[in-house]
């Protein structure tokens, strides 16, 4: 049976168009390059450097001078190319990034994003997301949809905002929500779940879509 990380990945990974320039947030966000369908080939960038990254080094294959932004071994593809910070958020500023993926730990209704807490705090800092968010032509949450039972999906962000009204769609291992004008539509529900429960466990309404759908997640 799949576990809630893999079916949030999987699922985002149908986001993904042939040719699109994608950037992965640390965390959850690693896992969908493992669940592209044959036909999709995009461009991966990390933001310490990377462009052309490919899959997370097997266990033996690793290279000590290929790494992520998340400190993570990784593979890269035949044309890749390695360069400084100033150049790699000069691409991520300048609109070159087509999707950002990343974890969140609450977004609300508006599209915004808080996804770091405190600087100074042995808690998860900021990172690139404030000029992905902001940068990136598309921004796609993968996230849990609660944490230790508290709904992340909320009517008003209460921790630091990463970035205001930049979210353009969420995954979760129970929905697929658009953030619109009118707030939170609900376009897919996973199999194994209802409408009253995803209403139950999100902390703003949930409008639902005419033609909503069951979550087809793409596992191999």
């Amino acid at each position: 049976m799949a576990s809630e990380k893999e079916i949030i990945a999987s699922r985002v990974a149908q986001e993904l168009h042939d040719g699109d320039v994608v950037n992965l947030g640390i965390g959850l966000p690693t896992l969908v390059c493992n669940y592209l369908p044959s036909d999709v080939h995009i461009t991966l960038q990390s933001e310490n450097g990377i462009l052309g990254m490919g899959e997370l080094s097997k266990p033996g294959t690793e290279h000590k001078d290929r790494i992520n932004s998340g400190n993570q071994f990784v593979n890269v593809l035949p044309g890749a190319s390695f360069f400084d910070s100033c150049t790699s958020f000069g691409i991520i500023r300048g609109g070159h990034v087509d999707v950002t993926i990343l974890g969140a730990l609450q977004v609300d209704e508006t599209g915004t994003l808080a996804s770091h807490i405190v600087p100074g705090k042995m808690v998860p800092g900021m990172g690139g997301a404030m000029d992905l968010v902001v940068g990136a032509k598309k921004v796609i949450i993968a996230t849990t949809h609660t944490a230790k039972g508290a709904p992340k999906l909320v009517k008003r962000v209460t921790l630091p905002p990463t970035a205001v009204n930049r979210v353009h769609l969420i995954v979760t291992e129970l929905a697929v929500i658009e953030v619109t004008e009118k707030g939170f539509l609900l376009k897919e529900i996973a199999e194994n779940t209802t409408i009253e429960e995803v209403k139950s466990l999100t902390d703003a309404e949930l409008f639902v879509d005419d033609d909503l759908k069951i979550m087809k997640p793409f596992l191999v």
